[in-house]
């Protein structure tokens, strides 16, 4: 079986090699497929049902993360509606981590309100507690780690094996966004089910808006499948073809993302103007507090190489502040007991020279000061 690195740049060539001899996949763009005959078919009808580049990425996909089917989707949050609007129906439960990307919460909100659909939250610590809420009607188990933002981890492997040795149908979805196949495999780890916002990392170059759901199981694939023809928030082809060409250097930009931030985290811890430093020791995501008498608007307004964006996983560097955008549908006394604070930065590090993000981080801080002072 060949290595990972290999699959990602190699594991979608050559498809069109009888007919031109191209190295790289080619895009089509058909949404309707000629049929030989009445009762016979090519194997694509309709793009909404299957498409020839979708179908590519969609393998592609499923293989890195170790799984047996990938659907592609227009977005992440397309990705999580596709999952719960599949598996869960009214009077159903779920739980799920207490620290999400603010958007899941909004989504998960509108389930509880208007479709009937409760939930309960689960601090990722005490697996015990996470038992204790599972109810006959719990049918699903939903957890993001690294969390978004304070980087919480949870032990996906300890809690799939506690879980499904007392609950055996009960479904674990893992939003695999912030750490991608390169440094988490949650299907090899015993859940059930892999979401990405690939608009993040796997697309990697801020350009692209793309969602993925990856499973092993038939009958969930089936579901899903199913779900996703009728409501039809499908990726577009050129959308599927940006995206196989990002992946291919996925290892590439995740090392590198690692690697300043794992600098940046070490320099960071030391700032006199920084509180705390949040970092899951991979990846490229870093949380941190500015320090009281430092001021988030001018600190934002004095970078000139990060950008304050609402976004992450880009090769660029973005800064966002998740009280006032990810998180701010969230109620503020949540956010809050989360740590969620006005003074926490998420810095969604690139792969510029890490002593250009440094000294532009460092000196906005100072910036952010000298403002409080004058």
């Amino acid at each position: 079986m060949i290595k990972r690195a290999t699959q990602l740049v190699q594991g979608t060539n050559r498809r069109d090699e009888k007919v031109t001899g191209a190295i790289v996949a080619p895009l089509n763009f058909s949404t309707a497929f000629r049929h030989p005959k009445m009762g016979e078919s090519t194997g694509y009808d309709y793009s909404r049902a299957i498409e020839p580049t979708r179908e590519l990425l969609e393998k592609q996909l499923a293989k890195l993360e170790d799984g047996k089917y990938a659907l592609a989707v227009s977005s992440g949050m397309a990705a999580i509606s596709l999952v719960f609007s599949a598996l869960l129906k009214s009077g159903e439960h779920f739980i799920c981590s207490d620290d999400l990307y603010g958007g899941s919460f909004r989504y998960f909100n509108t389930l509880k309100n208007n479709y009937q659909i409760d939930y309960t939250t689960w601090d990722g610590t005490d697996i015990d507690d996470l038992i204790a809420q599972i109810t006959p009607n719990t049918k699903l188990i939903w957890l993001e780690t690294p969390s978004n933002p304070t980087m919480k981890i949870i032990d996906i492997k300890a809690v799939s094996e506690r879980v499904h040795s007392l609950y055996p149908d009960l479904l674990i979805a893992v939003d695999n966004t912030f750490l991608t196949p390169i440094y988490q495999n949650p299907l090899s780890d015993g859940a059930n089910l892999v979401v990405h916002s690939a608009t993040k990392y796997l697309g990697g170059h801020n350009d692209i808006l793309a969602g993925a759901v990856i499973v092993n199981d038939d009958e969930v694939a089936s579901l899903l499948q199913e779900q996703l023809i009728t409501t039809g928030q499908v990726l577009a082809p050129f959308d599927s073809w940006l995206l196989l060409r990002s992946l291919k250097t996925l290892h590439i930009r995740m090392a590198e993302h690692t690697k300043n931030a794992q600098t940046l985290a070490d320099q960071l811890t030391a700032c006199s103007g920084i509180e705390k430093v949040l970092y899951a020791g991979v990846g490229g995501m870093i949380s941190f507090y500015l320090a009281t008498g430092y001021d988030v608007d001018t600190f934002l307004q004095a970078l000139k190489i990060g950008s304050f964006a609402e976004s992450l996983g880009g090769v660029e560097t973005l800064i966002t502040v998740p009280s006032v955008q990810t998180h701010h549908d969230m109620p503020e006394e949540q956010r809050l007991a989360l740590e969620i604070t006005d003074q926490l930065i998420r810095l969604s590090v690139g792969v510029e020279d890490v002593n250009d993000i440094e000294q532009d981080l460092l000196q906005a801080i100072k910036a952010a000061k000298v403002a409080i002072k004058d």
